[in-house]
């Protein structure tokens, strides 16, 4: 895992409480510290029965904390020094009995005591047996936090260690990082602002089996999607047929055509502030798709006729309200990647437009990393390096910040 911006350097305080399903609270730890967050964490007496301190302390390369009483070289006082350090507070997994004290406000051990200590946002990941998470006391319990701003992640449903199935079972960490993620960006520079994002391809139907579509996987959308989320924005995301799991906080669109992408980034960006048209929509499309599959035999003549253009018709839409704000459209090229990629910038009115080669190694459909030409409507050309889709989302998203902060201050 590479670092993650808007996790790194942040004081995460992980507290654990005695469940089995605390050593996925060992993967959550070695995630955080993986994407350069610096995790504290703070383990119950129970907790520490089914993970060891040495473990949580290995993985993230800092001391572990259980006893309310240990002195340190700070403070005596270390409940109130480690909720003053935290920026978030997140509890996975959360028990029954815990999420009772807390409710009660009891403080009766390190991590309740700093859990009324902190000002920071508290996130907890409950976990427990299925009769004990449906019982009416932890209901209102879970309920009674909420009211009072504390964020409740899952539970999950699934099999119980008791051989039950049913609520009960903690999120997964990768989820919770996602969740993470959300709580800690809520103040970025995006906050307040509203992003639409499209991405993957489109399916055009021949018949009711086939389809003319592309090789987009609609990794780089999806990238773009979450580090819209980590600077604070309201993310609409609308998605071709890919089997990608929805960054935690955005709202997906499931489209499968390109008219139905049209319709969708129409109507969701007449409120948006930026549109990053990520999505490798189908040029063409059957004039007449066969109601029934078309059996194999003679040979197969298409009538295929231009898909609608998108952008073009947000141009239109564009022009009164002014919104979206910002617009970004890619380029997929495979000969004269600058001089296409700044003609479909004019032709569009893009604000920007990220170009890439995919016929280059690396920088092609379905792989993890890009390799983007970035033009602007001034004219200026910036080509970056090979590097992750996340990274390249990380550097997209900043000029699309810079763009808007233009805007703001144009007369």
């Amino acid at each position: 895992m590479e670092p993650i911006p808007v996790l790194k350097g942040r004081r995460i305080l992980l507290g654990v409480t005695g469940g089995i399903a605390a050593y996925k609270a060992a993967d959550l730890a070695s995630k955080l510290t993986q994407a350069g967050a610096l995790v504290d964490v703070v383990l119950t007496e129970a907790a520490a029965r089914f993970v060891t301190p040495l473990t949580f302390q290995a993985l993230t390369g800092r001391p572990v904390y259980g006893d309310l009483w240990t002195p340190t070289a700070e403070t005596a006082l270390l409940h109130v020094a480690l909720a003053e350090a935290a920026e978030l507070v997140v509890i996975a997994p959360a028990t029954a009995d815990f999420i009772a004290r807390q409710a009660l406000g009891l403080a009766n051990d390190l991590l309740s005591a700093l859990c009324l200590a902190t000002r920071a946002p508290v996130l907890i990941a409950p976990a427990m047996d299925v009769q004990m998470w449906a019982h009416p006391a932890t209901q209102e319990n879970v309920e009674r936090l909420r009211q009072r701003g504390v964020e409740v992640v899952g539970p999950a449903y699934g099999r119980m260690a008791s051989g039950l199935e049913g609520w009960g079972r903690m999120v997964e960490p990768e989820a919770l990082l996602g969740h993470i993620r959300r709580a800690l960006g809520r103040r970025g520079p995006l906050a307040g602002r509203r992003v639409v994002v499209t991405a993957g391809p489109t399916y055009e139907p021949i018949d009711p089996v086939r389809f003319i579509g592309n090789r987009s996987s609609g990794k780089q959308g999806f990238a773009l999607a979450q580090a819209a989320l980590d600077r604070g924005a309201d993310v609409v995301l609308i998605a071709g047929p890919v089997a990608l799991a929805t960054p935690v906080g955005a709202r997906r669109i499931d489209v499968g055509t390109a008219a139905e992408m049209a319709e969708a980034v129409w109507r969701e960006a007449e409120e948006a502030d930026v549109l990053l048209m990520a999505a490798a929509v189908a040029d063409y499309r059957p004039a007449q798709p066969h109601p029934v599959k078309i059996k194999k035999g003679a040979p197969l003549t298409l009538d295929l006729v231009p898909t609608v253009d998108i952008l073009e018709g947000l141009a239109a839409r564009r022009a009164a309200p002014g919104r979206p704000r910002v617009v970004v459209g890619f380029a997929a090229e495979t000969e004269a990647l600058v001089e296409n990629a700044r003609a479909k910038l004019l032709a569009k009115g893009l604000d920007l437009i990220a170009a890439n080669d995919v016929t280059e190694p690396g920088a092609g459909f379905a792989t993890d990393t890009n390799r983007i030409t970035l033009i602007d409507a001034r004219g200026q050309v910036e080509t970056l390096p090979l590097m992750s889709k996340a990274a390249v989302a990380e550097a997209l998203l900043d000029r699309v910040v810079a763009l808007l902060e233009e805007k703001a201050k144009a007369p």
